[in-house]
């Protein structure tokens, strides 16, 4: 028998040399495709952060510093998320649409010494309600059950779109999951004149337990309850669709999708039904599993961190929110 096979169709061939295989490269992952989360606070120092080991709580001097070393390596757009003073927090969140607050002041010191950066600045009440839930809390008077007040929250949300746009923000991102926000937000923002404010939904936020380390970075978990009557449950994706299509229908510029790996298929079906630009969020715990198991050795952190970011971009996101955002900028850079 002959060892030789009559093949006219080798696949291979596609694969024989990296030039080759640039080439054909289906999927190009650049800088300007990660969106990099920072985390701050109003202390003067720089933090690290024990649950997201790499990552750091910044005061501003060093936010901006972080900012500018970041737009360095490629990386143009950043979201903040701020860890508030309890002394600051309340049942309604009023902190979150002070003018002079933490994330007002963060925005206007990025664009005035990073003017080419994009700040993109997260809408919801965990940060700044005592209760830790990312809209008002109420008990109902018979069971004594939590509900969370949809329509009192988005105007609460509306109001703190409106203070972050005023600052100088280019992207607000309502991450609370309350039905008609994006509507709402976008009819306040073009009625105070901020038609160029863009609005990044997230569309499908799910009710993941990917999300620990990150409460821990904010000291923002909920006192009682869970998310789940606003989060998505894990089970769906037609849902998604349907919270796609109202996002679209109620003027978002793009939508997300969190956490990012365990769900890929949800890019993927979003990205099949609408025209819209789609995020997808790596999520804190995503990072750590990434980390932690670098850390003992069982794999090689940089190589499982950019085929992960390659594995969500495939899936249909065409930026990626990432705590690998500087260092993967770097790593493409090198290339």
């Amino acid at each position: 028998m002959s060892e030789k096979l009559d093949l006219p169709i080798r696949p291979r061939r596609n694969r024989k040399t990296p030039a080759i295989r640039g080439l054909v490269r289906e999927t190009v992952l650049t800088p300007a495709d990660l969106i990099y989360p920072l985390f701050l606070h109003e202390d003067a120092e720089d933090t690290d952060i024990a649950s997201m080991p790499g990552c750091q709580r910044y005061g501003l001097e060093g936010l901006v510093r972080e900012v500018g070393e970041a737009s360095a390596v490629g990386v143009k757009a950043v979201v903040l998320f701020p860890k508030i003073e309890d002394s600051l927090k309340s049942p309604k969140g009023e902190e979150c649409y002070n003018p002079d607050g933490l994330v007002p002041r963060a925005i206007r010191a990025i664009k005035s010494a990073h003017p080419e950066v994009a700040v993109i600045t997260d809408v919801a009440l965990d940060p700044y309600n005592s209760d830790g839930h990312d809209g008002i809390v109420v008990a109902d008077e018979k069971s004594g059950d939590l509900r969370i007040l949809n329509d009192e929250t988005v105007a609460v949300l509306c109001r703190q779109a409106l203070c972050h746009a005023e600052a100088g923000a280019d992207i607000v991102a309502p991450s609370d999951m309350m039905d008609g926000r994006v509507g709402a937000i976008r009819e306040a923002l073009d009625e105070a004149g901020h038609e160029g404010v863009s609005i990044l939904s997230y569309t499908a936020k799910y009710a993941s337990a990917y999300y620990g380390p990150f409460r821990g970075a904010l000291d923002s978990a909920p006192k009682a309850g869970d998310k789940k009557t606003y989060q998505m449950d894990p089970a769906n994706w037609r849902e998604a669709l349907r919270e796609a299509e109202l996002d679209v229908a109620e003027g978002a510029d793009m939508l997300m999708v969190k956490p990012a790996g365990p769900y890929l298929d949800i890019i993927r079906a979003i990205r099949e039904e609408v025209d819209l630009p789609i995020a997808a969020y790596q999520v804190s715990g995503e990072y750590l599993m990434i980390k932690a198991a670098a850390a003992d050795g069982w794999i090689d952190e940089e190589k499982v961190m950019m085929e992960s970011l390659i594995g969500i971009k495939r899936a249909g996101a065409d930026m990626i929110l990432t705590y690998f955002a500087k260092r993967a900028a770097r790593l493409l850079r090198a290339e």
